[in-house]
């Protein structure tokens, strides 16, 4: 077999683990926080140190690949991802398993940022289309997999499988690389923004850890805020970093641009409304309603089959309209779709948020690839691997913030309203703070199981309406997120910002994207970036 379709199944592979590795998680959160006896704060941690580790490492792996070879630099994603795989699971303590899934970011926005490029220098003409159309469909079954797979994996074995089932991948990833794959760099590449990614990293550290921490104690609480002003610092210093380094990870020159600015909007307000609700779905289905890891994987899958469904139609369409009506529009869908799942109780079954799921799936999928296209579409080619990687930096800070700002109304709401329901039981009265406890550290059962038989009714009761009352704030503040990215996308994205890709200069002729100009630039390449959760 020719070297170039080994590089093509290596790349899929490592897309493959670090795709399928935050759906796989999100079903699996319960088990995680029962099995290592996690406090709320944590469970949030494990998703958000891979979505900040991948955001803030992202553009300077970029940076690094064409500098000193991107198979060098995949190899080294491919090791760092298994190893941090295999560290999660053998994880003993909810510390060493958020460092554990830091490490998975740092591998996975490695081969993330290296994957396209290693498709780019082995595939030309026809051929380049056919290996991007089998990446796109790798990463839309990787997505669609991982509830179900981890459901599986969760319930019938362990939430350790989920992590473990990396290394047999990884390792054949990694023989492959190493024997099939041929090396290439950017002669004369430009040095990594080491002062940009710091102060990036820091801020967003600060930020994320702020937010999770007002959850945990409250906004006026010392930390919080010395957290806060530190994220301020930081960014603005990464604004004037980035203003002044010859070479910056983020040109900042880019947000003159509309339709650049407008598509990060959106993908902050997608994946910071309906990806970072995903936690609080699974945890209200799985803690409040009492179903098994599996069954909530089968019934996230309405989300999925929507967004698979329409994502196909969005990514024909967006060759032949205007993206702006599919990106604005899709956005309105997932909010819509998050309304439409608010209005539930303690007695509500998990039924009646089917409309909304499908509704949500549809828009999502209506959002994602045409959102791909618009950000390399806007720029010449030779800045189209920086925007692509701002754009999905942009999706990961949206993931983390949204479940960090999430959490802190969780706590608040649920503590006010279980306050609320325990006072029409005088056994349970001025005991909401340990309900919470037991709710956040996922210890429910034993605490139903110390209370006295007369009032365990009462406590169910009054722990189910909290939660769902809880959930519904949740869906109306995601919803305004997802409307708002609706309006900003249709207002800022415009079809005179896009420029026409030139026709490749290997074999092949002009592609149609070309041909077609304007908004269909860039549709091969920004196709690829689809995942949205990644």
């Amino acid at each position: 077999m020719d070297k170039k379709w080994w590089t093509l199944i290596v790349v899929c592979a490592g897309t493959f683990m670090l795709l399928l590795d935050v759906t796989i998680v999100v079903v699996a959160l319960p088990e995680i926080q029962q099995g290592l006896h996690t406090t709320f704060s944590e469970v949030q941690w494990v998703i958000d140190a891979y979505a900040l580790t991948l955001a803030s490492v992202l553009l300077t792996a970029g940076s690094l690949a064409d500098r000193y070879g991107r198979r060098l630099l995949f190899t080294i994603g491919l090791i760092v991802f298994t190893t941090g795989s295999l560290l999660c699971g053998l994880a003993q303590s909810p510390m060493m398993l958020i460092l554990s899934r830091s490490a998975q970011g740092i591998g996975g926005a490695i081969l993330f940022s290296t994957s396209l490029a290693l498709l780019a220098q082995s595939f030309h003409g026809k051929e380049r289309g056919v290996a991007f159309g089998v990446w796109g469909a790798i990463t839309g079954v990787a997505t669609g997999l991982g509830p179900v797979l981890g459901g599986v994996i969760t319930t019938g074995i362990s939430w350790r499988g989920i992590f473990l089932v990396n290394l047999p991948i990884g390792v054949a990833a990694l023989v492959i690389t190493r024997w099939k794959v041929a090396e290439s760099r950017t002669p004369h590449a430009a040095r990594p923004d080491w002062p940009g990614f710091a102060m990036l990293t820091a801020g967003l550290v600060s930020l994320v850890y702020g937010l999770i921490r007002a959850g945990e104690l409250s906004w006026g609480e010392s930390g919080v805020s010395v957290c806060l002003v530190l994220a301020v610092v930081f960014l603005v210093g990464f604004v004037l970093v980035e203003r002044r380094v010859a070479h910056p990870m983020f040109d900042l020159t880019l947000f003159r641009i509309p339709t650049f600015s407008g598509g990060l909007i959106a993908a902050f307000c997608m994946n910071g409304s309906l990806y970072a609700m995903l936690v609080y779905l699974v945890l209200y289905l799985q803690d409040d309603l009492g179903y098994s890891a599996l069954d909530t994987g089968l019934r996230l899958l309405v989300i999925t089959a929507g967004s698979l469904v329409a994502a196909t139609i969005s990514g024909r369409l967006s060759t032949h309209m205007p993206v702006r009506w599919l990106i604005g529009p899709g956005l309105l869908l997932v909010g819509v779709g998050l309304l439409l799942m608010a209005g539930i109780d303690g007695a509500t079954s998990w039924s009646h948020l089917v409309p909304g799921f499908l509704v949500a799936g549809v828009g999502s999928g209506m959002v994602n690839p045409p959102l791909a296209s618009t950000a390399v579409g806007v720029v010449n080619p030779t800045r189209s691997g920086m925007a692509s990687g701002v754009n999905t930096t942009f999706r990961q800070i949206g993931i983390a913030t949204g479940i960090a700002v999430y959490g802190s109304i969780f706590t608040t709401q649920l503590a006010h309203h279980l306050t609320q329901h325990l006072a029409r039981t005088p056994a349970l009265a001025g005991h909401a703070g340990v309900v919470e406890n037991a709710i956040q550290e996922g210890t429910v059962s034993g605490l139903i199981g110390r209370t006295p038989a007369s009032a365990r009714p009462a406590l169910v009761a009054a722990m189910r309406d909290s939660f769902a009352s809880t959930l519904d704030v949740l869906f109306i503040v995601s919803a305004c997120l997802a409307l708002v990215g609706a309006v900003c996308s249709a207002s800022l994205i415009r079809s005179k910002d896009f420029v026409a890709s030139p026709p490749p200069t290997e074999g092949g002729g002009p592609t149609a994207a070309s041909e077609r100009g304007g908004e269909g630039a860039g549709a091969v390449s920004g196709a690829a970036l689809e995942p949205s959760l990644g």
